[in-house]
């Protein structure tokens, strides 16, 4: 094997690398290296059999052969030396053909071989035209011989001499047409091959550019949303907010009437910050992705403060928010979007809540999570509609005293919970109120307590 290994690697050096060379040229320069290894076994072989003139006729081809091969491998002159070896090769042969026994000797084998070489190192359109020059010559170079016998001599003093020499001839033209063939069918493979892996590189392209397109449809989709909530949920707002405005200016008001309108005007300024809040977030969160940092948090001191909050707000509602959480339950999170999440939760729950309603808050450890439960006694919320909540495609709609959202609280809750490995779903029916769970992981220090 390591032979046969280096054998071929020095072939395909002195033959040409196909980096280099294209495959008629690397037959082209393989052929001509076989004609000259036959060729200086040929001379000898008719000098013993008494082929002196072909012997010298062989000579002249082999000088032939090496300034062809030279020129076309060292001197990359391919195109100049395949037309001069088909104008050299049919015309020695013709010559050879009379001087050495006709039809009667081996050289319509060497005609079969220029023309199998023809097909084998001319361009395609080129070898159109030599092939049936190859068969002209051949059929004349009979018809000759056929209608003027007496100028072909039998150039063979005995049966052995032609049998050697015919035999030889074989042998010579059956090595360079493996070769060519050889060639040929190894180039096919090695195109076929490379046709099959751009086939597959293209369709993993093609593969690619469909996700692209979809991912590119998609966000196009989510900017037209994004537009519509900008263009349709702020307008009311801020059109409130000039009507109390205008009002405040145009007209003479008692201090009670005008503490009623300011605080109209406050709770919408609010609600349409919390809406700039939400869409500035969401945003944020769509161009630079949502990454999160995770750290070890006692859950009760972080909420804490966000409850007080919320429990604040309700108050202005009568609502009573209540609160069970373990102080000594830990999370690993990140801080600032689990403020996030639970304050747009809690926040949602006092908005769909009428006055005098409820709402609990409740956490345990569950497995390697913590469970945060949010059960509110508000208007609930349709089947149908669960699924839409967390994304775009979310409407938004008024509270119990008329508070409006941009509809992009849950969906940044569940992107925010998501990339903490947690999950947010809920349950709900209509007027039976609502129950909104997240879950993220315990703290470490949590989960070797646990498991001690």
């Amino acid at each position: 094997m390591p032979l046969k290994h280096n054998f071929r690697r020095i072939w395909a050096r002195l033959s040409g690398h196909p980096s280099e060379f294209p495959l008629n040229a690397r037959i082209f320069h393989s052929v001509l290296m076989i004609s000259i290894i036959a060729l200086c076994y040929n001379v000898p072989l008719n000098l013993i059999i008494g082929l002196p003139k072909i012997a010298i006729l062989s000579i002249v081809v082999l000088i032939l052969c090496c300034c062809l091969y030279y020129a076309s491998r060292f001197g990359r002159k391919l195109k100049q030396g395949i037309l001069i070896a088909n104008i050299i090769g049919l015309g020695l042969f013709v010559v050879n053909y009379f001087f050495n026994s006709g039809i009667n000797g081996p050289t319509d084998l060497f005609f079969l071989l220029v023309l199998l070489l023809s097909i084998g190192i001319n361009p395609v359109e080129q070898y159109k035209i030599w092939i049936p020059v190859n068969i002209a010559t051949v059929l004349i170079l009979h018809t000759i011989e056929y209608f003027f016998p007496e100028i072909i001599p039998n150039s063979y003093d005995n049966r052995f001499s032609q049998f050697i020499d015919e035999s030889s001839a074989y042998v010579v033209v059956a090595l360079v047409a493996y070769i060519g063939i050889d060639y040929i069918r190894r180039g096919y493979e090695r195109e076929r091959k490379s046709a099959r892996e751009k086939s597959a590189f293209i369709l993993k392209m093609n593969a690619q550019i469909t996700v692209q397109n979809q991912e590119l449809e998609r966000l196009n989709s989510e900017k037209n949303k994004l537009m519509s909530i900008v263009a349709h949920d702020f307008r009311s707002p801020l059109a409130s907010i000039l009507n109390y405005l205008e009002f405040l200016t145009d007209n003479a008001l008692d201090n009670q009437t005008k503490r009623e309108i300011e605080k109209d005007l406050l709770n919408s300024t609010k609600d349409t910050m919390d809406m700039l809040s939400k869409l500035l977030d969401w945003s944020k969160s769509q161009i630079y992705g949502v990454s999160a940092h995770p750290e070890n948090l006692n859950l009760h001191e972080l909420l804490k403060g966000t409850i007080n909050s919320e429990k604040m707000i309700g108050a202005q509602k009568s609502i009573v928010i209540d609160c069970d959480i373990n102080d000594s339950l830990n999370i690993y999170a990140d801080r600032n979007m689990m403020l996030l999440v639970v304050r747009n939760i809690i926040g949602n729950a006092i908005k769909f809540t009428s006055a005098g309603g409820k709402i609990a808050i409740h956490a345990e450890s569950r497995d390697a999570d913590c469970m945060i439960s949010i059960k509110d006694s508000g208007i609930g919320i349709s089947p149908e509609r669960h699924n839409a909540l967390f994304s775009l495609n979310a409407q938004s709609t008024y509270g119990t005293k008329g508070e409006k959202g941009a509809g992009l609280g849950l969906l940044l809750c569940r992107e925010y919970i998501t990339a903490q490995n947690g999950k947010i779903w809920l349950e709900s029916v209509p007027d039976n109120g609502t129950y909104f769970y997240i879950t993220v992981p315990l703290s470490k220090n949590e989960m070797l307590l646990r498991n001690n």
